[in-house]
């Protein structure tokens, strides 16, 4: 188990209209090395994923991210100096540039921002060469058949999406429902390589996810939501045997 927090949620509150969708008074993210979030369909799972990344705003509170024992209020952050400080998401839904090879679509994810234009990119003989080695580990690792070709399925573009959170090397990931949709084999290699990235690299990453089973053999440490709020904290045996955890979400 890892030590120490990445994210800090303090009054944390997200209103539409009238209601609150998200309260969350206290909670700290990334003090093991792989982490869930789980929780009924509305508990405000995904939201509190989008105010983390900031992809909506929050109406109340402050979201504090800690890199080498520094504090910053990423509250008002763009996506763009998140994943800059070291914090990056996946997507639930799939987003894909249909137009790129596997291979281009990996390339673009390690380009450095200056060089993020199609025309610069793939004709930076140094700058591919560079990117081409770390992206053949991670296509021989999930065994794609054709680099060149295009991701064609919904698994092979889920993939795409891990991958290139990966590659980016952050400190904290946020998963949303990564492995949905992939064929066993592949959710357990996904799963591998989660494992590998935060024993190796420090690398701590929160998922967000229904299949309970993956939840209870991949995560040290389990969040449950309902209703808004972070009501249990626990490990996977402390969250299987919770009343409330039965009550509002695993059933009796």
């Amino acid at each position: 188990m890892s030590s120490g927090k990445v994210i800090h949620l303090k009054n944390v509150v997200k209103k539409y209209g009238g209601r609150t969708v998200c309260d969350i008074k206290d909670n700290v993210l990334g003090e093991c090395g792989i982490e869930g979030l789980i929780g009924p369909n509305g508990a405000g799972k995904t939201t509190l994923i989008n105010l983390i990344s900031n992809k909506i705003s929050l109406t109340e509170g402050q979201i504090s991210f800690f890199k080498d024992d520094e504090e910053i209020d990423i509250s008002k952050s763009s996506l763009g100096k998140l994943a800059r400080i070291g914090l990056v998401r996946s997507n639930q839904i799939i987003q894909d540039f249909d137009s790129l090879t596997i291979m281009d679509s990996l390339l673009l994810s390690l380009a450095p921002s200056k060089q993020e234009r199609f025309y610069k990119l793939f004709g930076d003989k140094k700058a591919r060469k560079m990117a081409e080695e770390e992206i053949a580990w991670y296509l021989d690792f999930f065994h794609f058949n054709d680099p060149y070709g295009h991701a064609d399925s919904a698994g092979e573009k889920k993939l795409l999406d891990v991958i290139r959170c990966m590659m980016l090397k952050p400190k904290y990931v946020l998963m949303d429902e990564p492995t949905a949709g992939l064929p066993e084999d592949q959710t357990q290699k996904a799963i591998e390589l989660m494992k590998k990235k935060t024993q190796e690299e420090g690398m701590k990453i929160l998922i967000v996810e229904h299949d309970l089973e993956l939840i209870w053999g991949v995560c040290e440490k389990i969040h449950f939501m309902s209703e808004g709020k972070i009501m249990i904290k626990g490990t996977p045996e402390e969250i299987k045997c919770n009343e409330i955890v039965h009550k509002k979400y695993i059933g009796e």
